[in-house]
């Protein structure tokens, strides 16, 4: 069927958002709105409005924001066509007329509905029955209670290859095979997929059984321990999550959702308390299954086993998130006790050890730096440099460019910390006064020092002076720029030798240092005569720094601007039009950059006379003017 834009905006106007929202959550009016404690989060001061007259709701606590449509697919769990049709009915309005198609595959979509209802209610007469022994045995030694038995509508798969044929004759064979439950092969009767296995039904967003998981009983069996339905129109196992129609309301008042490895984790969390849990379908965990995570709750717990096979599992679902990253959406991560599952955990240690671990999960940043770290020996510099590869090549693939350049600083910052642990090493005390290790100075080696003094005295730029200087002063902006820095000493062949010397001396601090660097014989002295602000004694360190950086950002510039002059000016013989226009636009440029360098000037000019006032303890204007 064809929902036009127009259709659509006609069922808004017709059904009023308050008094949809009212059946579930209690509003109170706030002037021409109503407000209410949010029901997407948990929260004790109202932070949710609904607007019947723009026709949207939203919490300005969580973000959650929609219309009535919205409100049916996110609240109550419904499909958008099930949402849509709900309403429809409710503001009197036809639906449009369905494409033949459409409409064959929806009636078919409905057989096999009742396909699996029967072969549910089949399976779980079965597991009441004089075969169901064995399975009623084992569920038993698992501890489920009847209740939860049949809450999660447990039932049993006799032995029999034709068994389910005899059993739902009244249905045709191809529906059978269509719903996943009966196997065709040629030159073969086909036979029943589930035979001999402890059933498990699987549900829609809506309750609806879609397909089913089967777990062999016989320990001797070569057959694999667990069995789940094939993709059928029904079901889609990368696009399922296990026990979401459960979970997805209780999650609204926990504000958790708890992601388990299998659907028997699930039932043991449920049984001890934990509704909000849900699993995947013997795949790892999908790009989609991970939005529909999101739709829920914007940080969902990964809780997988403590075992190697957990730590894969909860790497190849950060695998599958990295792109997928965007602002507040993320995952945590809990790992067990090694060789406990959540079963083991709650029948060893109680709930309380579970909701410990719950409410103290990693994040997905942190887990990512552990399991690299821990992947293999880190012996040697190529170990270590092999860490930082495969930090990067995570990075990398995180498509949001804020996240993946937080990600990129927090990563590197954790590798320089560990690559280079904290040694001892020599310390100039400041003034010559006593040893003081809170105020040491880190020094250069003589070396370092020599190339640094002979590249700084060779130079009459008063630029590169400064930035040298500057870069000295507050090391921890060399690191910051270092890119910037390595392609502007690998063009400037005079200036480049120090560039580099001050990229060595910063890296030889330890991670997170800030102190000045001192050079072998005493602290490094500004140039003389400077005109540079960030240079001057009693400036604000930040406002230091963002000048710096202005600095460092007209040193990079510079040389590829003479570069492109040079090239125009080349480009004269050959093109003299497109040359002098060319030439024109970079003279510009380069008054610009003139401008630039002046106005650094002049902070330093002011910078001194508010030193100067500050030290002769004036407040006033200056010489005494009268302020009258």
């Amino acid at each position: 069927m064809a929902l036009t834009p127009q259709w659509l905006d006609e069922l808004r106007s017709r059904v009023t958002l308050s008094s949809v929202i009212m059946r579930t959550t209690k509003l109170q009016r706030a002037g021409r709105e109503w407000k209410a404690c949010c029901p997407f989060h948990d929260e004790k001061t109202p932070s949710f409005t609904v607007s019947d007259e723009k026709g949207f709701y939203h919490c300005f606590g969580c973000g959650a924001h929609g219309d009535v449509i919205r409100w049916m697919t996110d609240q109550r769990g419904l499909s958008f066509m099930d949402a849509v049709k709900e309403l429809a009915a409710e503001a009197g309005m036809e639906m449009p007329a369905p494409d033949p198609r459409a409409a064959r595959r929806a009636q078919e979509r409905a057989g096999l509905h009742d396909v699996m209802q029967a072969a549910q209610d089949w399976f779980a007469a079965n597991l009441q029955g004089p075969g169901g022994a064995r399975a009623r045995e084992y569920l038993a030694s698992r501890g489920f209670s009847p209740r939860t038995v049949e809450r999660f509508g447990f039932g049993f798969a006799p032995g029999e290859r034709q068994a389910m044929k005899a059993a739902l004759s009244q249905f045709d064979e191809s529906l059978l095979i269509e719903a996943g439950l009966r196997i065709a092969v040629e030159d073969r009767d086909p036979y029943d997929r589930f035979r001999a296995r402890l059933m498990l039904p699987i549900h829609d967003a809506r309750g609806r059984v879609i397909a089913f998981g089967g777990r062999i009983l016989e320990s001797d069996s070569k057959a694999p321990k667990y069995l789940n339905s094939p993709d059928t129109p029904l079901f889609d196992k990368g696009r399922t999550l296990y026990n979401l129609h459960r979970a997805g309301p209780a999650s609204r008042q926990s504000g958790r959702m708890i992601v388990v490895e299998g659907y028997m984790d699930v039932i043991a969390l449920a049984a001890h308390g934990f509704e909000d849990a849900v699993a995947p379908l013997g795949t790892a965990l999908t790009e989609q299954q991970i939005e529909l995570l999101w739709r829920m709750v914007e940080r969902p717990v990964l809780c997988f086993d403590g075992d190697a096979a957990g730590q894969r599992a909860a790497m190849r679902a950060i695998g599958r998130a990295l792109p997928l990253l965007r602002p507040a959406h993320s995952l945590a991560i809990v790992r067990l006790p090694a060789g406990l599952d959540p079963d083991d955990l709650l029948k060893k240690e109680g709930p309380a050890a579970m909701e410990r671990l719950l409410a103290a999960p990693a994040t997905l940043l942190d887990t990512l730096w552990e399991f690299e770290k821990n992947a293999q020996a880190l012996d040697t510099p190529e170990d270590k440099a092999g860490l930082k590869q495969r930090l990067l090549d995570h990075v990398e693939r995180i498509e949001h460019p804020d996240i993946r350049a937080l990600y990129k600083r927090e990563l590197l910052e954790r590798f320089s910390a560990f690559a280079f642990p904290r040694r001892e090493r020599s310390f100039t005390p400041r003034g010559g006064g006593p040893r003081d290790r809170r105020q040491a100075i880190p020094r250069l080696s003589p070396e370092t020092a020599r190339r640094l003094r002979g590249a700084r005295e060779g130079s009459r730029d008063q630029l590169v002076s400064a930035v040298i200087a500057g870069l000295m002063r507050y090391p921890d902006e060399a690191l910051r720029h270092a890119e910037q820095l390595g392609r502007f000493a690998q063009l400037d062949r005079k200036a480049g030798p120090a560039v580099d010397a001050v990229l060595e001396a910063v890296e030889m601090l330890e991670p997170g240092e800030t102190l000045p660097i001192s050079s072998f014989d005493g602290p490094v002295a500004p140039p003389d005569n400077t005109r540079f602000a960030f240079l001057g004694e009693g400036i604000d360190p930040q406002v230091a720094r963002e000048q710096l950086a202005e600095a460092v950002a007209l040193l990079v510039e510079r040389p590829a601007l003479e570069a492109a002059l040079a090239a125009a000016t080349a480009r004269f013989e050959t093109d003299p039009e497109g040359a002098f226009a060319e030439q024109q636009r970079l003279l510009k440029r380069k008054l610009e950059f003139e401008r630039r360098l002046g106005q650094m000037s002049s902070r330093r000019a002011a910078s001194a006379a508010q030193a100067d006032s500050t030290r002769r303890g004036e407040t006033g204007p200056a010489n005494g003017a009268d302020t009258e």
